[in-house]
Formats: C-alpha cells, sequence, structure tokens
C-alpha cells in the first residue's frame, strides 16, 4: 500500500449473510483531494465509507487511510480524520464556541477555536447557542467540530440534505475552503449538480463495485458522448419544415431531438434555415449529457439516496448517522 495517498483500498468484501454490500472495491484519493462517492441506496456506498472510518470490520482486502489500517490502527488514525454526519447529537444549548473548545479538548493537537469558527463563517455567531441556528448554520457547525482537531482527512455524509438552494451553496463554499486549507475530503452525496460542483474526482458505486471513476467532465466517456440539438418551432410559424435529416415527432413537450453526426454543419443549416425564413429559434439548446444522465446510465436507473445501505440496516448495529460524532471521535 502507498502510504503518500490519503485513501487507498484494494479488494475490499464485505457480505451480510447472503448479502453482498462490497463486492471488490478498489479506490485511491490522493491528498489535498475532494473526492466524492455516488450510488443509489444498498450499492455498499454505506458500508464502504464506514469501513474506511475503521466503525465497520471488512471480510477481505486492504485499506489504508493516511498510512494506517482502520481495521488495525483505529486509535492512531481517529485523532487524523474528522466526521461530518448527516445528523448530530450536539447539546443544543450550548453556544458555537463552546461547542467547538469542547470537541477541541478530546484532541492532542486540536485547531485554535477562533480559526476554526473563522473558516465556517460562523464569527457571528460565536455566542449564538445551537438551537437558534439556523440549518445552513448548524451544518457549517458540524464542519466546526469535525474540524476542530486540525484532521487531515474529512468524511462528509450528504452535508446539504434537506438544505434550500442558498444553504446549499453557502455549505459548497465552506467545503471548497477545507481543501484550500490542504485538507482531504471524501464526500458522499446524492445531489449530481453538488459532485460536479465539488469534487475534484468522483467514483459511481453499483451493486458493491466501482463501476465507474473519473473526473465529472469525462466519468463514463461523457465527453466522448454524443451531443443532442433540442429546439421548438414557434406557434404560428409559416414557410415550412426545416430540412428532412433536421426534424421529426416532436417530444410530449413539442421539441424535435436531434443527434447530428456533424454538429457544426447541422446547426449552420438549422439557424440558415431559420434565418432565411425570419425566424427565431429561442428554444434552440444545445445538450451533452449530464453527470445526472451518465450515473442513471450506470446505475440502471436507481437514484441516489441519503439512507443507510440496505444491506446494512438491521445487520449490525445502527444506522452510522444516527449516531453522535463526538462519540465516534473520542471514545
Amino acid at each position: 500500500m502507498d502510504a503518500t495517498a490519503a485513501v487507498e483500498v484494494r479488494g475490499l468484501t464485505k457480505s451480510y449473510r447472503d448479502v453482498h454490500a462490497v463486492a471488490g472495491v478498489d479506490l485511491r484519493i490522493e491528498r489535498g483531494e475532494i473526492f466524492a462517492l455516488l450510488g443509489p441506496n444498498g450499492a455498499g456506498k454505506t458500508t464502504t465509507v464506514e469501513i474506511l472510518e475503521g466503525y465497520r470490520s471488512r471480510d477481505a482486502g486492504s485499506v489504508s487511510i493516511l498510512g494506517y489500517d482502520p481495521g488495525k490502527q483505529r486509535q492512531q488514525l481517529k485523532s487524523k480524520i474528522g466526521i461530518v454526519l448527516q445528523s448530530t447529537g450536539v447539546d443544543r444549548y450550548l453556544t458555537v464556541a463552546e461547542t467547538i473548545a469542547m470537541y477541541a479538548s478530546y484532541y492532542p493537537n486540536p485547531r485554535p477555536a477562533d480559526e476554526v469558527i473563522e473558516i465556517v463563517g460562523l464569527a457571528a455567531k460565536r455566542d449564538t447557542r445551537v438551537l437558534k441556528l439556523s440549518g445552513g448554520q448548524q451544518r457549517r457547525l458540524d464542519v466546526a467540530i469535525a474540524l476542530a482537531g486540525n484532521p487531515e482527512l474529512l468524511f462528509l455524509d450528504e452535508p446539504t440534505t434537506g438544505f434550500d438552494p442558498s444553504a446549499r451553496r453557502e455549505a459548497w463554499e465552506v467545503v471548497k475552503s477545507l481543501a484550500a486549507l490542504g485538507k482531504t475530503v471524501l464526500l458522499t452525496t446524492h445531489y449530481m449538480d453538488e459532485a460536479q460542483y465539488l469534487a475534484d474526482r468522483v467514483a459511481v458505486i453499483s451493486a458493491g463495485r466501482i463501476v465507474a471513476e473519473g473526473p465529472p467532465a469525462t466519468i463514463g466517456d461523457r465527453e466522448r458522448a454524443s451531443t443532442h440539438i433540442r429546439y421548438r418551432l414557434p406557434d404560428g410559424t409559416s414557410g415550412g419544415e426545416p430540412p428532412a435529416d433536421l426534424t421529426g415527432p416532436p417530444d410530449p413537450d413539442g421539441y424535435v431531438n436531434l443527434v447530428p453526426d456533424d454538429l457544426t454543419q447541422a446547426l449552420h443549416r438549422l439557424t440558415g434555415w431559420a434565418i432565411e425564413r425570419g425566424i427565431r429559434l429561442e428554444t434552440l439548446q444545445i445538450v451533452r449529457p449530464s453527470l445526472e444522465d451518465v450515473y442513471l446510465a450506470l446505475t440502471d436507473g436507481e437514484p441516489g439516496g441519503g439512507g443507510t445501505d440496505s444491506a446494512t440496516a438491521g445487520a449490525d448495529g445502527p444506522a452510522r448517522r444516527s449516531r453522535t460524532p463526538g462519540r465516534r471521535n473520542s471514545s
């Protein structure tokens, strides 16, 4: 195993009775990288992450987290990682500063509390009690708790589930700031736009195996996928139909969808036809497959989900996101 990587996994397997939750996962995450792990419920995503964190045993394979084996060296690893769960159990009556100071006290070399508060953008709320924070501010506090011990690697579990669009954007900027600090981030999410915006690389897990891995723009050969032309003629258009090879039966929304061999030529001919007749193609679109399109194709149309793997639930303990991170990181 290469200790220079933040995470290296080879041949990872985990089964629950007859269910193969993880069936041979290989992963490598470089230090300072934001890496997103995508997958539908039951795909093995949660089980894989819990093994990397050291909170679930593996059946086979090798795992190196910052040069440590989480299955055998969990105590040495604990002060070097931070974990942000979907829901936390912090004391609602403590202030922001008190909460961070309490969690920082669990670690041998914590980051200064005031510095952590500044990083996550809660300086104006440092003396505010947790119960008075908005949802987005509480999520910032969750990240602050994970940063309190000055970890090298952070695990973020569905960091913006349930957020409104504004709060999601705020949370994204916090995650981006972690990379600027040189932190490595392993992110699980079922929002494709989130993975697209945040991640340097993504991996898609399905049926316990990694089925695609790479930068969001290229995963699943997305950069080489066919580009579509999509347009709808304005109501009352006169002057005949476009050339036969540039038209066809409209979809339920009234749009014609084309996949031309030569995009440039097709656009030139279609727009030339419209200009000659004074037709404004204001709905004209050039569409490439989105990350979500690729994801759905790779997972047989299964949407991403925020729940625990179905193989994990009830198999060996409570769902991970119901636990209190402070207890997990300090016990």
